[in-house]
Formats: C-alpha cells, structure tokens, sequence
C-alpha cells in the first residue's frame, strides 16, 4: 500500500512538475538576465547608461516575477526527488527483534530465526 501510494504521489509531482516546465525555464532565465544587466549596470560609468540599465532590469524583473509561480514546479521536482529516494529505500527490519534477557526461550527464538535467515 506504501508503495501504490508513493506512486500516485509521485505521478502527481511529475504531472505538476512537467506542466510548469515552461515558466521554470523562463524563470531561471530571468534570474540570469536579471544577473547580466546587474553586472552591466555596475560596468557602466554614464548616468545615462546607468539609468538605461536600470529600466531594463525592471522590464526584466516583471517579467520574472510573473513566472514566480514556476516556484511550484520547483518543489515539485524536490517532493519527485524524495518520492524517488524513499522509493529506493529498502526496508531492513530485523525478523525477530534482539531482546537482552537470560530467558532461554528468548534467546534460542532468536538463534533460531539467525541460522533460518542465513
């Protein structure tokens, strides 16, 4: 049941996370645009230069920030991520849990299930 339920959850990522594949394209490249314009703001010397660089980056930022919602598709690839690592994960329980005790039953139950699982 563990399993059905993590591959539902799993899908639910993938879906979420392919639908907004576009806007997380466009967003990091905002954030590099944004970060070009920044570095070239910082080179130019004129003001006029300087406020050129300056109306660009709000043009940019707004256009940025209307993909902030691609943020979804960002926790959707982690929550993907951790489905996937919790998928993989194998489960090792002991079959007959160690107790430290001088009873004899105890201790002859658990060589028992020893030499059986070996």
């Amino acid at each position: 049941m563990k399993k059905f339920l993590l591959f539902l959850a799993g899908l639910a990522a993938l879906i979420v996370l392919v639908a907004n594949l576009g806007p997380m394209v466009f967003l990091g490249l905002g954030i590099w645009l944004l970060y070009i314009i920044f570095k070239q703001f910082m080179k130019s010397d004129s003001t006029i230069g300087k406020i050129g660089w300056v109306i660009l980056g709000l043009i940019v930022l707004s256009i940025t920030i209307s993909n902030m919602f691609a943020l979804i598709g960002v926790v959707a690839a982690i929550g993907l991520y951790f489905i996937y690592k919790s998928w993989k994960k194998e489960d090792h329980e002991p079959i007959v849990h160690e107790v430290q005790s001088d009873d004899p039953f105890t201790n002859f139950e658990r060589e028992w299930a020893e030499i059986n699982h070996h």
